[in-house]
C-alpha cells in the first residue's frame, strides 16, 4: 500500500532534484536562524545573572 504524498511534497522533491543548490541556502538560513553555537561558562554565567526575576502572576 502506497503512502499518501501531497502535491505540494511532490513538488518540493521535484523542484529541489532540478535546483540542488537550494539546499545550501536552506541549510544556511537554519544555521543563521536555528542552530544554536555552543556557549563558554563564563557566557552562561553572564546570562544567567542578567535575567530579572518575573513576578509569579503576570497579569496583574
Amino acid at each position: 500500500m502506497a503512502q499518501y504524498e501531497s502535491e505540494h511534497t511532490q513538488f518540493m522533491r521535484q523542484w529541489l532534484a532540478q535546483h540542488p543548490e537550494e539546499l545550501e541556502v536552506q541549510k544556511a538560513g537554519r544555521a543563521l536562524w536555528w542552530d544554536k553555537a555552543p556557549q563558554s561558562p563564563e557566557e552562561q554565567q553572564r546570562l544567567k545573572e542578567s535575567r530579572i526575576p518575573q513576578k509569579p502572576y503576570v497579569y496583574r
